[in-house]
């Protein structure tokens, strides 16, 4: 008879550092929104292109749509053959070429057919608010996407843990392992590991804790948690009396339900950003 498949657990944070953790039922949403900025650069790349997209594309509309209104209440539309009138924009004579030079005049490209004329006051206090709001945008939006794009994130791909941890004994006391190594040439700096033991727990009061954290000591009162990684290294974690494992049989080991959560951070030499990876 075949053995029943072990059912898989569902875990706290995945090992490739994605955390699943949900926030459902978020009333106050309007957060998010004080702080736009940070809110665009943890969209997910297709919709930060959306809005990347569709912010360029209104204000285009919208300064296209002023540029034609005013050629529209000044008559230029009526004069467009008329060689004596002096139109607000030279070349201007419907939406669509209203709508290019929105373009042309926020992009900075000038292509030199559609100019504005000194007859037209209106229009030259709009062309300094487009270019002014345009370099807004630009600086705005240009620098969510190099935030974003300069994100070390992809950094954590090359920082490798081993796929088992192991309970054994190092000079003579029994010790919780694993190994973590820097698989490039160009290292973490200042890099320092903390693990966490993610566990429920119920008081002596009877409150029930879900998700309880609690830390395990890795070298943080020896300095063993700060790292220089240029070489494979060994983590350990000693069962003693300030473990959360230190009353915990080898029996109940096996049937307990807990997740080890382990915190690498370090500067990336390369960019100076600082790099957080979960495991």
């Amino acid at each position: 008879m075949a053995e029943p498949e072990k059912r898989r657990r569902q875990r706290y944070v995945e090992k490739e550092g994605k955390c699943n953790v949900h926030h459902g039922n978020v009333r106050e949403t309007y957060r998010y929104l004080t702080d736009i900025f940070t809110t665009l650069v943890d969209l997910k790349w297709r919709f930060n292109l959306l809005v990347f997209t569709m912010v360029y594309t209104t204000t285009w509309i919208f300064f296209g749509f002023i540029w034609w209104l005013i050629a529209y209440i000044r008559g230029d539309l009526d004069h467009i053959e008329d060689a004596s009138w002096t139109p607000c924009v030279d070349k201007l004579n419907g939406f669509v070429s209203a709508f290019l030079f929105s373009i042309e005049t926020e992009t900075t490209i000038g292509y030199g057919y559609r100019v504005i004329t000194d007859k037209c006051p209106e229009g030259i206090i709009l062309l300094l608010v487009q270019a002014i709001l345009g370099s807004i945008v630009n600086a705005f939006m240009v620098g969510c996407m190099f935030v974003k794009i300069s994100q070390p994130k992809k950094r954590a791909e090359t920082l490798m843990f081993s796929n088992m941890a192991v309970i054994s004994v190092r000079d003579g006391k029994l010790c919780l392992m694993f190994r973590v190594g820097d698989l490039r040439n160009s290292h973490i700096v200042e890099a320092s590991i903390r693990a966490k033991l993610i566990k429920s727990k119920q008081t002596k009061e009877g409150e029930f804790i879900p998700l309880n954290q609690t830390d395990l000591n890795v070298g943080f009162d020896t300095g063993d948690d700060r790292l220089f990684l240029v070489s494979p290294l060994i983590i350990c974690h000693e069962f003693n009396e300030q473990s959360p494992f230190w009353e915990i049989s080898k029996e109940q080991l096996g049937k307990e339900e807990f997740e080890i959560v382990v915190i690498l951070e370090g500067m990336v030499e390369a960019t100076g950003k600082k790099k957080p990876h979960n495991v």
